[in-house]
């Protein structure tokens, strides 16, 4: 690799991932930042998931560490900046990268309990890191946020809460961009599109008693370009362009990595 994060302390929130045949966005991410120089912290509530993660970086020569955290606590989420400037002295990179849309449905039938669980791991969860960041890379005068959003938002979708969730993300990424462009903070959004991830698979499989390759077949079958699902690593290029110095003027960016899906509007 060509060393575009060398030296760059970097947080990956939702590094581990779910069990699956294939690689989860967030661990595609920290190994992908790892391979390119960044020192990262990988976050996740599943800590040994998140060491599995910083086992395969290590593996590679690359350096990590693992932070336990729930992500909708605040208590938890300020022991994730801590921690960085603890081990690494400083906050470079903040990617955000839970999210969860198990139990959402139609408006009439969705319950109130999983509309506030989405919204609080798809969107309080941002806020509250980034709460806790924020004024670290205020102090530094610079400082890359990177949020996972989805096509959801933009998208005609049957699932209410995730769309609403996800299309919340992409404001708040657009405030907090034009807020802190005065302090050299950049804050971008990445929207994936249909990816093939444990996540998206194995958890929508179980859910709908639907055979995985079947499902892959389905979900390959809409993808504008190339007939084929997305996959970890498209979402991690992205992160880690949107993290290099290389997208320096760029801020308050929703980009869509989706295979053409969301050009389908309108």
């Amino acid at each position: 690799m060509s060393g575009r994060l060398e030296g760059k302390a970097a947080i990956v929130v939702g590094g581990g991932q779910t069990p699956g045949a294939t690689i989860g966005n967030g661990r595609a991410t920290s190994i992908l930042f790892a391979r390119e120089g960044a020192r990262v912290l990988v976050v996740d509530r599943d800590l040994d998931s998140a060491k599995e993660t910083k086992a395969m970086i290590d593996a590679e020569g690359g350096t990590a560490e693992v932070h336990a955290a729930d992500v909708c606590r605040a208590t938890d989420c300020e022991s994730i900046s801590d921690r960085c400037v603890e081990l690494y002295g400083a906050i470079d990179i903040l990617h955000n990268n839970v999210g969860i849309g198990g139990g959402d449905a139609g408006p009439t039938r969705l319950t109130e309990e999983a509309w506030d669980q989405i919204m609080d791991v798809n969107l309080k969860s941002v806020f509250l890191t980034c709460k806790y960041a924020l004024p670290i890379m205020r102090k530094q005068g610079s400082g890359c946020i990177t949020n996972i959003s989805s096509v959801a938002a933009v998208c005609a979708v049957g699932i209410v809460a995730y769309k609403t969730s996800k299309a919340g993300l992409n404001a708040y990424t657009h405030a907090l961009a034009t807020g802190n462009a005065k302090y050299g903070i950049r804050v971008n959004a990445i929207m994936p599109g249909l990816m093939n991830t444990p996540m998206a698979i194995e958890g929508i499989s179980a859910a709908r008693n639907v055979p995985r390759e079947k499902l892959i077949e389905q979900r390959d079958s809409i993808v504008p370009l190339g007939k084929k699902m997305g996959t970890a690593w498209d979402v991690a290029y992205a992160a880690t362009f949107l993290a290099s110095d290389e997208a320096a003027f760029i801020t308050g960016v929703i980009l869509p990595v989706d295979g053409g899906q969301s050009a389908r509007i309108g």
